[in-house]
């Protein structure tokens, strides 16, 4: 069975079968909507429900809770529509600019850029180009099926090839592969570009760039834009990681040196003790250096834990949510199903 979904203040309409969440849809008719995980977890797809009943037969979305599921709020994401749908979402323009593609590619080299970092590039065939906006990302489609996320870390015509910053991690299969099977020449295929996340030029106010471990890929791409564009408007870079080794890149020094409106602030939550420089937690450093952040557009990209606690911290002093971006790098299920028994295994031990 399928159902209508009308979208306000545009008035679109597209069709949603039983068997698809309102974001599939959307995106198969053309229809720009916001959107980062597609897990359910980090409400960057959230709706407010006009009219209409959804379900979602994988269970309530971690990042929609009760109260607001009552109050009529819908994660696109994961939603089903149950009758005709009317939606009141803000749909995003630019995103109707790239077509989203599936596509063999190469690996070209790759090189680990410290201990749990590889740097992957990525060469499409020559009659194919991929058009996306800085701070999208892809999806490398496994051959059982599932897929993994990745941003593209450099900006779009910067070179002809995709560059990914590849985090191992424990207990991920693809992952595990990359660092210690992978071979440049390897064949992939690649689905993008994907996900909401990219700068807004529309607007003319200063920029804080909230980046944890990897999530410093997508802010690369759009520090590099900003540079090809020659957009003025001030940039404050924030980079959160564990340790000093995880501060995987020095371009962001060598911006600070070059650029006369861009800043540079690395705060680490367990440094050793010659780290001489900010620690803690990355949002609490904005904070203390923004106490009032209304002034400016915040896109944060990062873990989960990091971008929840950031998006609580923001609101809660004043920024509103139109100026507010982020990218959530949730794991495949299967991949967060190890890391949560490992977690309750290292607990009992």
């Amino acid at each position: 069975m399928s159902h209508t979904v009308r979208l306000v203040p545009s008035n679109r309409s597209f069709t949603v079968e039983s068997d698809e969440s309102v974001l599939e849809a959307a995106l198969k008719a053309g229809v720009s909507l916001p959107y980062s995980c597609r897990s359910g977890s980090c409400g960057s797809c959230r709706c407010q429900m006009i009219e209409g009943e959804v379900s979602y037969p994988e269970g309530m979305p971690i990042g929609l809770s009760e109260t607001e599921h009552e109050a009529g709020a819908v994660l696109a994401c994961r939603a089903h529509a149950e009758t005709g749908l009317v939606l009141e979402v803000q749909e995003l323009s630019r995103l109707t600019e790239v077509i989203i593609k599936t596509l063999p590619a190469r690996v070209m080299s790759m090189q680990r850029l410290n201990h749990d970092v590889m740097q992957v590039f990525l060469k499409l065939p020559a009659v194919e180009r991929l058009d996306y906006l800085a701070g999208q990302y892809v999806d490398i489609l496994l051959r059982d099926g599932s897929r993994r996320s990745f941003s593209l870390a450099n900006a779009p015509g910067s070179s002809e090839e995709l560059e990914l910053h590849i985090r191992h991690v424990p207990g991920g299969q693809f992952t595990t592969a990359v660092f210690e099977e992978m071979k440049e020449k390897a064949l992939v295929r690649v689905q993008g570009p994907l996900g909401s996340f990219f700068l807004r030029e529309d607007s003319q106010r200063p920029i804080i760039l909230v980046g944890g471990g990897t999530g410093f890929a997508p802010l690369k791409a759009i520090i590099e834009q900003v540079i090809e564009d020659g957009i003025g408007r001030p940039i404050h870079l924030y980079w959160g990681a564990r340790d000093i080794a995880d501060l995987y890149s020095d371009l962001p020094r060598q911006w600070q040196e070059m650029l006369p409106n861009f800043r540079f602030t690395p705060v680490l939550s367990d440094a050793s003790d010659e780290w001489q420089g900010r620690r803690g937690w990355v949002h609490e450093a904005v904070l203390e250096d923004y106490p009032q952040p209304a002034d400016h557009d915040v896109y944060m990209a990062g873990p989960p834990p990091m971008i929840e606690a950031g998006h609580a911290a923001f609101a809660a002093a004043g920024l509103p949510e139109t100026q507010l971006f982020f990218d959530s790098f949730d794991f495949a299920p299967e991949v967060q199903a190890a890391l949560d028994a490992q977690a309750a295994s290292k607990a009992s031990g």
